[in-house]
């Protein structure tokens, strides 16, 4: 016999269905780079774009969003993250040149 209590399951059913993303953010083309990982990625590039940290993105006025990638897997999205952060600079601009050739801010879609 299973006992599922009121609530408990929706909690679960949420964890599961989340996304993550792990995203670039750049002050320009061929700029500074920023990589990070979040399950809210609208409010992320807000706090970005209005720095409301202060910090590197805000000292060196990273706010456009130029790459990102999802998932549904929060571990998968923190090795991503932390592998993007090891590769080379020019492997980094690869990438987002792949995604996105112009290096248009993203955040203008949503």
């Amino acid at each position: 016999m299973t006992l599922v209590l009121p609530g408990i399951q929706c909690i679960i059913e949420s964890m599961e269905s989340k996304t993550y993303y792990v995203y670039i953010m750049a002050n320009k083309r061929n700029g500074t780079l920023y990589i990070g990982v979040t399950s809210d990625l609208i409010q992320r590039v807000y706090q970005h774009k209005h720095k409301t940290f202060k910090g590197f993105t805000a000292k060196y006025d990273v706010d456009k969003l130029v790459f990102y990638r999802e998932t549904g897997d929060i571990q998968a999205a923190i090795q991503y993250e932390k592998e993007l952060k090891h590769y080379k600079r020019e492997w980094k601009i690869n990438l987002i040149e792949e995604m996105n050739p112009t290096w248009r801010d993203l955040s203008e879609d949503f």
